[in-house]
């Protein structure tokens, strides 16, 4: 508000004094004899009555909401009041210059057309006046409303990522927890040992769910606790290669978005082959991108849709990253492919 109240006062003070200097200007060119101590009063006289009438006429704009009216029923209002304030400015303005014209004996009588050429002048500065003046209004408004709108948009943003990354971690403890309830029957001991890093790895999970990003490395710590814990209940049939660009660990990343592939791969891949099978975990880049592959072993089906991770995981790349990162699975021979590639761009 201050600020705004600053800007006012300067625009008002600098251009009126710079409109009195340019006829200072233009009556040296003309003649240089009239620049007397009255003429400059006269301009002083000018330069106040030009800033009190207009912000007079400020005053009634804000009084009466005139900054919240439509332009076409506006356009009407200013030009009235504009005419106004151009024919109160010529009679108020030609009684002083008479003032001072007869106490210095140079009076000369105006005629009715020189009162009406001045009036249209004034006219025209307090018409310009009023263009600049709703122009930084409507031109601030819109900042204004565009800045809300940012952070409107910005704020649900931020609640749906939180209700996300809230899903997140149910979908992820219950996979957790099938593991190690497979393996209470076949080793107890060892199942014992496994609620021991279950309970280190969501601790992890917990404090990695309150982030919007976390490391690349970070993230693999997860899933190779994860993926240990799924070793115990698959044993041999699962097979686990990893290939990572040792130049991307402090890549950042959403949490959870790379662990939730391999989820899906294990549930919707190995999990229903006989004999198991393989799991690639590639992370790499190129010139433009990086990327990080899931691959396993399977079948992908007609049905894409594999459930809340998957949605979840788009969902989260389209509100973070604004179309620069992208989620792709496919079919390629024995394996599906996952993958989420990161704009450099």
């Amino acid at each position: 508000m201050k600020t705004t109240r600053y800007i006012y006062w300067g625009a008002q003070l600098s251009g009126w004094i710079v409109y009195a200097m340019l006829l200072v200007f233009a009556t040296y060119a003309q003649n240089p004899e009239d620049l007397t101590v009255w003429h400059y009063i006269k301009l002083t006289g000018l330069v106040v009555l030009a800033i009190t009438l207009t912000h007079l006429m400020r005053n009634i704009f804000i009084k009466y909401s005139w900054l919240d009216i439509k332009l076409p029923t506006l356009l009407p209002r200013v030009i009235g009041i504009s005419i106004l304030v151009s024919i109160v400015f010529a009679f108020i303005y030609e009684g002083f210059r008479y003032l001072i014209d007869i106490k210095t004996d140079n009076y000369k009588e105006t005629t009715f057309l020189n009162f009406y050429l001045e009036i249209f002048s004034v006219l025209i500065l307090i018409l310009f006046w009023n263009a600049l003046y709703f122009t930084y209004h409507f031109f601030m408004k819109s900042r204004r409303q565009e800045m809300s709108n940012i952070k409107l948009e910005a704020n649900r943003n931020e609640i749906e990522l939180k209700n996300l990354r809230s899903q997140l971690n149910p979908h992820f403890l219950f996979n957790s927890l099938n593991s190690i309830r497979a393996l209470i029957e076949i080793d107890p001991k060892e199942a014992k040992q496994s609620l021991t890093s279950l309970s280190n790895l969501l601790r992890k999970s917990l404090m990695h769910g309150k982030q919007n990003l976390i490391t690349t490395s970070e993230e693999i710590e997860m899933i190779s606790n994860y993926l240990e814990l799924e070793k115990i209940r698959f044993e041999e049939r699962l097979k686990i290669t990893w290939l990572i660009d040792d130049t991307l660990h402090d890549f950042l990343i959403p949490p959870f978005c790379i662990q939730m592939l391999v989820e899906n791969a294990i549930k919707h891949g190995i999990s229903k082959l006989i004999n198991g099978g393989e799991i690639q975990i590639k992370i790499g880049q190129t010139e433009d991108k990086v990327f990080f592959i899931v691959e396993n072993t399977g079948t992908l089906g007609s049905d894409k849709d594999l459930g809340i991770g998957i949605e979840n995981t788009k969902r989260r790349l389209a509100l973070q990253y604004k179309g620069k990162a992208h989620f792709n699975i496919y079919q390629e021979g024995d394996s599906v492919i996952s993958s989420i590639n990161f704009s450099k761009i």
